[in-house]
């Protein structure tokens, strides 16, 4: 139940912030080049147990992928689910996924040259939405989709901030709004930094990662919480 929230300033410049939400048992390994002879030049943030990535950005491509999970509507046993690892990989090196998928649902947020889209598989279709300039959000669910109590709670405080291009210190601001957003607690199902056991989910945020796209560059940087789905920096 992972979160992104991303501006979009035109076609291949964007910023976002990405919250990453795992079970804490399932161990993993910050931004760094995990995958060079098979992805070379990638970085991103490795699940050590399936060896793939939730982050991933080809900075010499300007490319950036983050993967959420997202529900299915007809079941498929895990036994026979590809893991989702490879999505965001393979996305920053120019590859989209085609459905049909054996994998569980997921949105896939993409940013590159050619601009910033969602792809999304419920288990039997695969739709793509574009990102259209401005501030989004999205979780489990759609595209800014209001009926996500997260959603509907913050993605008006985040966008009430402005576009990220006319400031300076984006990074600063919006790092202050996720921090301000944990006067809730992380079970509240408003919550970005959350705690999503009582939903029944093993998952909680562990980090969180900043990043931002432009004609100069890809520049993204990952800050682990000191204790899973709290807040202490």
């Amino acid at each position: 139940m992972c979160t992104v929230v991303i501006d979009v300033e035109n076609a291949g410049v964007a910023r976002l912030l990405a919250v990453r939400d795992e079970d804490p048992q399932r161990e993993w390994d910050a931004l760094g080049p995990w995958w060079p002879e098979r992805y070379s030049g990638v970085i991103g943030i490795r699940d050590r147990r399936a060896g793939g990535a939730w982050l991933a950005a080809n900075p010499a491509e300007r490319r950036l992928a983050v993967l959420l999970n997202r529900a299915d509507v007809r079941d498929l046993p895990d036994a026979h689910a590809v893991s989702r690892g490879s999505l965001a990989l393979e996305s920053v090196m120019g590859r989209s996924p085609v459905a049909p998928l054996p994998m569980h649902g997921f949105n896939l947020l993409e940013v590159g040259p050619e601009g910033a889209r969602v792809l999304s598989w419920d288990g039997v279709e695969l739709r793509e939405t574009p990102i259209d300039p401005g501030t989004h959000m999205i979780a489990h669910d759609d595209l800014d989709d209001e009926t996500t109590p997260r959603i509907e709670a913050w993605l008006p405080e985040f966008r009430a901030l402005g576009p990220t291009a006319d400031s300076p210190d984006w990074t600063a601001e919006w790092t202050a709004l996720l921090a301000s957003s944990t006067e809730l607690p992380p079970e509240d199902d408003r919550a970005i930094i959350r705690d999503n056991r009582p939903h029944g989910y093993p998952t909680q945020s562990l980090l969180y990662a900043t990043a931002s796209v432009t004609p100069t560059g890809l520049e993204v940087r990952d800050h682990a919480l000191p204790t899973p789905a709290h807040w202490s920096i």
